[in-house]
């Protein structure tokens, strides 16, 4: 069994020694800080089982920054404040925000060790940490996004959230769904067919999501159908999720009534590309919850230039793509430190994969590599690039008939002339 790591934070030398050698004594692992910048940076670099934190120091009072800690999601590991008699009652409050329990100046030994093996005992059930809404970034992108979902917390009606595959759309359910109530991420969709009255049943005050619908059988869409009807009864609400449009396109074929159903709380996400100055913070907090969840004890750490590298590239399959990315750089690297390098390695890896995988999907047609190449691009040339395709589409099909293109398109001839001129499509 490894041996668990205690974080001391306190600004009294002679408490911080004494605590460190009652609890080395004890066989664990201590680190120490005065205040709370030494705190931060420990917390993070050795990933303490317990923190010990003092209520008062000099640079951030422990209340401070443990609604810090608990705010970003990623508080890892149980928290006992210890206070002097004068500051019981913020102590009790402590409690309250996140902390595990609190000891009082001065500390017995008896008291300590109890304390301290209690808080190891629970820290053992904690739940694992996890990508959440809270975290993934701090941008007015996000921030607008938090606020539409807040918007859409009190609806009871179907939600469908609409953006790209491996995006935030289960980000986003979960955000949306009541504390302490059942949630199921539904990944077999015959239960939606076969059993939708069981399911909603069993979810009762809960959520039921469903990612990428668009997947979905005209049976299942039945199911989806009647889980949507039924779900105010049980008090359910159901979320839904997709990349693909749902009309209007050869491979889906979806009932038009449940997408009217959908529409009315339907919410466009964004992808991470659209805000590119999260992926740092993003990148480094997914690799702390890795670091967390395996066995290892090495710790890692990415450079500036490493977290800079990441933040330019394109992240075709977004927040997945990038998670799969840190998890590669976080078993492969060979050093403490993540650097440029192993980023530039790991990107040629996934480069060739994409490479491959787009090749094998040659035999069904370039249309949606064209299509992805132009969703990467900025509106302003995304738009040009697409008007570029369907004049020369309809040019191909009307044999250069300019009489045609100006019926299809409703552009009138004059003005058609100019636009071809300025796309740098040539006519014969």
């Amino acid at each position: 069994m490894s041996i668990k790591k205690i974080l001391v934070v306190d600004d009294e030398l002679g408490i911080r020694e004494l605590l460190r050698d009652i609890l080395i004594d004890e066989g664990f692992e201590i680190f120490v800080a005065e205040n709370a910048t030494e705190a931060r940076e420990l917390k993070k670099s050795k990933m303490p089982d317990l923190i010990l934190l003092d209520i008062w120091m000099p640079d951030c009072d422990g209340i401070t920054l443990l609604k810090e800690w608990v705010n970003e999601k990623f508080l890892t590991s149980p928290v006992v404040m210890m206070s002097g008699h004068g500051t019981i009652d913020t102590a009790l409050e402590a409690t309250k925000i996140g902390a595990f329990d609190f000891l009082e100046k001065p500390i017995t030994l008896q008291k300590l060790l109890k304390t301290v093996n209690e808080a190891l005992k629970y820290a053992n059930n904690l739940p694992k940490i996890e990508i959440n809404l809270l975290n993934i970034g701090k941008s007015n992108v996000i921030q607008d996004l938090k606020k539409r979902l807040d918007k859409l917390v009190s609806l009871k009606t179907p939600l469908l959230l609409v953006g790209p595959q491996g995006g935030c759309a289960k980000i986003c359910a979960q955000y949306l769904h009541p504390k302490n109530q059942p949630w199921i991420d539904v990944k077999d969709f015959e239960v939606v067919s076969n059993a939708p009255a069981d399911l909603l049943d069993q979810h009762r005050g809960g959520s039921i999501f469903l990612n990428e619908i668009s997947h979905l059988t005209k049976s299942q869409q039945k199911g989806l159908n009647l889980l949507i009807s039924k779900a105010v009864n049980y008090d359910v609400r159901i979320v839904c999720a997709t990349s693909k449009s749902l009309t209007q396109t050869e491979d889906v074929d979806f009932d038009e009534r449940i997408l009217n159903e959908l529409l009315p709380g339907s919410l466009l996400l964004p992808s991470i590309n659209e805000h590119k100055e999260d992926i740092p913070e993003l990148a480094s907090s997914i690799l702390t919850m890795h670091l967390t969840k395996s066995d290892k004890s090495d710790y890692k750490v990415f450079d500036v230039a490493a977290l800079n590298m990441m933040r330019a590239m394109n992240w075709l399959g977004d927040i997945e793509e990038l998670e799969s990315f840190v998890f590669n750089l976080m078993q492969t690297s060979l050093l403490e430190k993540i650097t440029a390098e192993d980023v530039k390695r790991v990107a040629n890896q996934f480069n060739f994969l994409h490479d491959k995988n787009k090749s094998s999907k040659k035999s069904k047609g370039s249309h949606d590599q064209g299509l992805d190449e132009i969703f990467n691009k900025s509106l302003r040339d995304a738009r040009d690039e697409f008007e570029r395709m369907y004049f020369k589409h309809h040019l191909n099909n009307d044999d250069q008939s300019m009489v045609k293109l100006s019926e299809v398109s409703g552009v009138e001839r004059t003005h058609l002339y100019r636009k071809l001129k300025q796309l740098g499509i040539k006519v014969k």
